[in-house]
Formats: structure tokens, C-alpha cells, sequence
């Protein structure tokens, strides 16, 4: 490459908040290119769950990255005996994140973005000739760069994103599926406060995890094996074993500084009881993409807008139901499997019908 590239927009991080800025972006006409610091396809970890706003976003290209759909959810406190919750039809779907995320870094390049894997940016300087960065292969200049390089990436970081709090996420793939898991998810209320565990089933295999406050890693581990162990898991053969950090923003943090925005969870944006975050990336990767693309301050001020009314009220519920399912978390089981308003709110948020501000209704 030339000692200084030129393009309209660059984005950094392929994941879903990426790969949609840059696919818009480049829809409108712009010279974009997107990177990424692994090499694809890459593992990720990642529940993979797709609730319906998510899949209203996808492009049509990228569905097929959709491995399983399921309408029966089981519900247990701490390893206890579980109840279900079914609807007539899906309301959620399953897709491995290596999988999908390809298939959008595929959808981007058919509108017109150029993607480079195995690029890290060590550098970000602003100029009034726009955005210099320095990567691992050479130095980019850039009209708008959209970040979307993880929670903790350099972009971020630049931005000055404050973080309100960090979860750690472990979990293991599974061979095999078997009948019994075919068409169901299932969902554990730890005994922690705010922390839960799940099973997801995806095409040959099942996706077993847990999330918790960050602070006892050994204690996340225990609740992972008793939750294997629980579910008579144990001798299936382990194909992946990962952790994670999951951290989301604080109320008002910036997602923008300059010509530099932040989307995903480069940006804090997940929904804090669920810690759904695909959604919120490919959501903000859109507007971002849209920002980027129009270049304006007036454009780029409309992004700060967008995830203050659109995204921000979002995640404030989600933090005043985290705070009551730390309390509570019986109250929150009860709601969703014992009477029929709370099981059809979980069904409507979860089919992307009702956002989530009507489950504490």
C-alpha cells in the first residue's frame, strides 16, 4: 500500500456494528474500507442469540448465517427445576457468531467496501485534513472513521467512552445437539446477583454460558460447571472453551469525538439485564454508517442524537430491570413462567413487537 491511503470512510472492527457501517456507507456512494485486527473467519464468543429487531436488520444475504429457530424458552432458578415458555411461532434465532459476522464482512464488500483483516490501528490523530491513522501496515487518512472495535479497543478509548460497569462472560461449546434440544433455548437465574446462564442450541452443536459481575472469576467458573454438570452435559466433547468482557456505557457517554464515532460495543451499547448486544450494534452501526457517509457536522451530530433518543432510554430500562432481578430474581422467574402477561411481554421483546420497556410494565 502506498505510504498514505485516502478514503471517505474507514471502519475499524468487522463485527456486526462494523461490517453494517461499512455496508451502508459504501451503499451511499462512499469509498470505505473496513478492518479488522484478526484473520477471518474468526472465532468469537458469543451467546448468538438474534431477537427480532436483529434479524429486521440483517441483510438478506447474511439470513442464511441462521442455523436454528426456536419458539419453547426454559426458564430455572439456580439450577432448579425448569418450566417453559412456548409460542405458536419462533421468536428467536440462533447463528454462530464466526458465521454470521463473515457473512456480513461479505454483504459489506458487495456494496463496495474494501476489507483488510489482520490490520490493527495503533494511532488516531485528527486534523483539519480529517483522520490519520497509523496501522500495522501503513498509515490511513480518512474523512469520518467509524469505530467498532470492541469494548476495549483504541477507538474507544480515543472517544473517551465511560464505562458504568464490566461483566465477565465464559462459555463452552458442545458437540452434538440431541432431541431434547432441537427447538429450545434454555435460561438459568443464577444465585449471584444479575447473574444468569444459558444453553443454545446451533446446527451440530450447543452453546453453554454464563455471565457475571467482574471480580470472582473462580465463582463464574463454578456456576459454569454446576450448570454443565446440572443439565447432564458433562461427557460431551468440548469443541470451544472462551471468556469474555462485557461492558456497557454509562448514561451520556460520548459515542463521538470529532469525526470519530463509536458504535457497538466499542460504544457501550448493549442492553444491560440481557447483555443482548447484537441488536444494539447493528443498529448503531447503521446510523453510524449514515453519519459517516454524509461527512457533515449536522450528520454527524444526528448520530449523538440518534443514541441518546433511540438507544440510551433502551439501555435505562434495561438497568432498572437488572436492578430488580439483583434483588429479586425469583420476581423476574415468576413474571415470565408463571403468569400469562409476563411470558407474552418476554415473547413480543423478544420477537422485536415491544421494546424492552414493557417488561417492567
Amino acid at each position: 500500500m502506498s505510504a498514505e491511503e485516502r478514503w471517505d470512510v474507514v471502519v475499524v472492527g468487522a463485527g456486526p456494528a462494523g461490517s453494517t457501517a461499512a455496508r451502508i456507507a459504501a451503499a451511499r456512494g462512499r469509498s470505505v474500507l473496513l478492518l479488522d485486527a484478526a484473520r477471518f473467519p474468526r472465532y468469537k464468543t458469543c451467546g448468538g442469540g438474534l431477537i427480532g429487531v436483529a434479524l429486521a436488520l440483517l441483510p438478506a444475504s447474511a439470513l442464511a448465517a441462521v442455523e436454528r429457530r426456536v419458539a419453547t424458552t426454559s426458564f430455572a432458578l439456580d439450577g432448579g427445576p425448569a418450566r417453559r415458555v412456548r409460542s405458536t411461532r419462533p421468536f428467536l434465532a440462533l447463528a454462530r457468531r464466526e458465521v454470521l459476522d463473515q457473512a456480513l464482512v461479505d454483504a459489506a464488500v458487495e456494496a463496495g467496501a474494501t476489507f483488510r483483516d489482520h490490520t490493527r490501528v495503533t494511532r488516531i490523530e485528527e486534523d483539519a485534513d480529517g483522520v490519520a491513522l497509523t496501522t500495522t501496515t501503513g498509515v490511513l487518512r480518512a474523512g469520518a472513521v467509524v469505530g467498532a472495535d470492541g469494548s476495549a479497543g483504541i477507538v474507544g478509548r480515543y472517544v473517551g467512552v465511560r464505562i458504568a460497569r464490566t461483566d465477565l462472560g465464559l462459555e463452552v461449546e458442545l458437540a452434538g445437539v440431541g432431541d431434547d434440544w432441537e427447538h429450545r433455548v434454555h435460561l438459568d437465574w443464577g444465585s449471584d446477583p444479575g447473574t444468569y446462564g444459558w444453553v443454545f442450541p446451533k446446527g451440530d452443536r450447543l452453546t453453554v454460558g454464563v455471565i457475571q459481575r467482574k471480580g470472582d472469576g473462580t465463582a463464574t467458573r463454578e456456576y459454569l460447571t454446576r450448570l454443565v454438570d446440572g443439565l447432564g452435559l458433562t461427557d460431551r466433547e468440548r469443541l470451544h472453551d472462551s471468556g469474555h468482557l462485557t461492558r456497557w456505557r454509562e448514561p451520556g457517554s460520548p459515542v463521538r469525538r470529532g469525526c470519530v464515532l463509536v458504535a457497538g460495543d466499542a460504544a457501550g451499547l448493549l442492553e444491560p439485564w440481557t447483555r443482548e448486544g447484537i441488536s444494539f450494534a447493528l443498529r448503531s452501526g447503521a446510523a453510524a454508517g449514515v453519519a459517516a457517509a454524509g461527512g457533515t457536522e449536522a450528520s454527524l451530530e444526528g448520530y449523538e442524537r440518534y443514541v441518546a433518543e433511540a438507544l440510551e432510554p433502551e439501555q435505562r430500562s434495561g438497568a432498572r430491570l437488572l436492578r430488580l432481578f439483583e434483588r429479586a430474581p425469583w420476581a423476574i422467574h415468576f413474571a415470565v413462567t408463571r403468569t400469562g402477561a409476563g411470558a407474552r411481554r418476554f415473547v413480543r421483546f423478544s420477537r422485536g413487537e415491544a421494546s424492552l420497556r414493557v417488561l417492567h410494565r
